[in-house]
């Protein structure tokens, strides 16, 4: 392993463990303010900063780019959303693991929607983790099943994200895309905070230290890290990586909330997490095909 491979899984170690952090630190922020508001204040300067990092490529996107970014946002925004609002309802812990099921229900829904192929792997896959939900939902302290299906719709937005951005950035710059995609959800979520009197300014240090870790650390810098591990790491060890984000949530969760689960919970857990690492992994362990002889 070269220096320059060794550098990008590191980093993409860093992110992970930087997005299972931000479970623990978004749920107390927006016990201090709206949902809405919290959202806004992290995607809009995350926008800004991209847009000024890859302004001549956004300012060379073309109109089915533009259109191609909006929808992406619209995906992203309701995640987020979806995710946030679970956060309320949920422990930091079971949402990290159950939005970790967006890489199981990617490739389902590429087949269900897209006419994608998805081999045995995924199908399995997707059988394992519907078991460990339904053992995570009722095994761990606290939480209510509104919480956890609120953060399945996450997943399951995060999903349709994942496989529009494949479609979109064969044709189109992916900084641009990001930039379209950040201001469409810092957009939306601040003119929802202040249609519903929401927008308020963030007071306690608990809030901006939420704030600049989701939007510098985990939005912004994460792009960049992500981008730049994925020209020197291979594509399949990416994924394996950033699949530990739910073991770093669940971590967090355990070490700065005193979260835990009982025996039912952890099991269910654990076959999550066989899951999201099996549908990465078991495809890339097949043996190659023999080349059929010329007759």
């Amino acid at each position: 392993m070269d220096k320059r491979t060794r550098v990008a899984e590191l980093s993409l170690v860093g992110i992970a463990a930087i997005w299972g952090l931000t479970f623990v630190m978004v749920q107390d922020a927006v016990e201090r303010l709206p949902v809405n508001a919290f959202l806004a204040y992290r995607f809009l300067p995350a926008c800004a900063l991209v847009t000024l990092v890859f302004r001549k490529e956004l300012v060379k996107l073309s109109r089915a780019g533009w259109v191609a970014g909006l929808l992406m946002g619209v995906f992203l925004t309701s995640g987020y959303v979806f995710q946030t609002l679970g956060l309320q309802l949920t422990t930091a812990a079971k949402a990290g693991f159950i939005t970790g099921l967006f890489v199981v229900l990617t490739p389902v829904f590429g087949a269900l929607f897209f006419g994608q192929r998805a081999g045995w792997a995924a199908w399995g896959a997707a059988v394992v983790s519907t078991g460990g939900l339904y053992l995570l939902s009722g095994g761990g302290s606290g939480g209510t099943a509104s919480g956890d299906l609120l953060v399945l719709g996450c997943a399951a937005s995060f999903a349709f994200h994942i496989l529009f951005t494949g479609r979109a950035v064969e044709d189109h710059h992916a900084g641009a895309l990001l930039a379209v995609q950040l201001g469409v959800c810092g957009v939306v979520t601040c003119v929802a905070a202040a249609a519903g009197g929401d927008l308020e300014l963030p007071r306690t240090a608990v809030e901006w230290n939420a704030l600049v870790v989701t939007s510098l650390g985990a939005t912004a810098l994460g792009f960049f890290v992500q981008t730049y591990a994925q020209r020197h790491a291979s594509p399949s060890r990416t994924a394996l990586i950033l699949a530990s984000e739910p073991a770093f949530a669940g971590l967090f969760a355990y070490v700065l909330a005193g979260e835990t689960l009982n025996a039912t919970g952890w099991i269910g857990a654990g076959l999550i997490m066989a899951a999201i690492v099996g549908v990465e992994l078991l495809p890339h362990l097949r043996p190659p095909r023999e080349p059929v002889p010329e007759r």
